[in-house]
């Protein structure tokens, strides 16, 4: 980096020379070395930097193509392996490289709807790293290899400046997820939430894989908040719910042909069953005629007949623990036990 502060025009040597280097090479070793290179450049250069700007134009040029990535290994006994490793990894670093939002923002977000929207769009771009972040898990010999496991260090690190940032904006998110200004953007966040729930049970058991292999420290790692389904569930239905009964004047897209709603229960028209009434009378032709006061008069009646035999008029009968039918004689067990 210094060599780019004082000489400009090394970073186009550098990104000729690495383009020739890595897309040349059939060793995995050539290869990771030359992407770990690359990642540590990444992590100390400003955003604004003139690397990253030479680094973007070769990759636009096609001078350097680390996704597709076309590296295939020769050199080992399982290259397989050792060739899905690199090709995740540099999958990983173009990613990063294409933008730089996953780094931590000095101050909280305000509440604004631009702000919600660039949230909401910065979740989706942490989302996608740390799923290339998943992807990079090595298998096979690759796992117990020491090169794998020092880039491994730098991968998992990286991952845990993305999931800090991840946590914080996804609690603002779902603070403000019922004041979205239309129903298409309260889908987006909830997707983001929806997928933010599965991610973490990934990464949860991503990192315990990582502590069993000693990829880092085990007090270096992040709690990683797991979202219970049962939540996703009762907010989907609360959203729906939300929408239904809010008048947008028709600009929002109706809750039941929405994404959101694709595990309620579709209930059709036909065949449905006719509500029977909650009391049914005589089904007498002539009880028709009758007025509601004598079906009261008859209802007090009937009531008043299985009442107690003191009195012959109808009342309200309520548990009472102090009348003397449930009170038991014995001081020391007033419920009668």
């Amino acid at each position: 980096l210094r060599l780019f502060a004082i000489s400009p025009p090394c970073c186009r040597a550098f990104s000729l020379g690495f383009a020739r280097r890595f897309g040349k090479t059939r060793s995995w070793r050539v290869a990771l070395k030359c992407l770990l290179l690359l990642h540590r450049l990444l992590r100390s250069s400003p955003e604004d930097s003139l690397f990253r700007t030479e680094l973007l134009i070769n990759r636009s040029n096609g001078s350097i193509s680390l996704y597709p990535c076309n590296f295939r290994d020769v050199s080992s006994s399982d290259p397989e392996s050792f060739t899905a490793f690199i090709r995740s990894y540099a999958r990983l670093l173009d990613e990063i490289s294409n933008e730089d939002n996953h780094r931590a923002r000095p101050g909280p977000p305000d509440n604004s709807p631009e702000e919600i929207g660039r949230v909401l769009e910065v979740l989706e771009q942490i989302q996608s790293l740390i799923d290339r972040v998943i992807e990079c898990k090595p298998t096979g010999v690759t796992a117990r290899n020491f090169l794998i496991q020092t880039a491994m260090k730098h991968i998992i690190r990286d991952s845990f400046v993305c999931y800090t940032v991840f946590k914080n904006d996804i609690v603002f998110l779902l603070e403000n997820m019922f004041q979205m200004p239309t129903y298409q953007c309260c889908i987006s966040a909830f997707s983001v939430y929806k997928k933010a729930a599965l991610q973490a049970d990934q990464l949860y058991e991503f990192y315990q894989w990582c502590k069993l292999m000693g990829v880092c420290g085990c007090y270096e790692y992040p709690f990683v908040d797991r979202i219970p389904l049962l939540q996703i569930q009762a907010l989907e239905s609360f959203i729906n719910g939300m929408w239904e009964i809010k008048d947008d004047d028709g600009d929002h897209q109706s809750p039941s042909s929405s994404p959101l709603s694709s595990t309620a229960e579709k209930v059709g028209d036909e065949g449905e069953e006719e509500r029977q009434p909650l009391i049914k009378l005589n089904d007498d032709d002539d009880d028709d005629d009758d007025s509601w006061e004598d079906i009261l008069e008859a209802s007090v009646i009937n009531f008043s007949s299985h009442g107690s035999d003191e009195k012959d008029e109808w009342r309200i009968q309520v548990y009472n623990p102090f009348d003397g039918k449930y009170v038991s004689s014995d001081p020391n067990h007033p419920w009668g036990l």
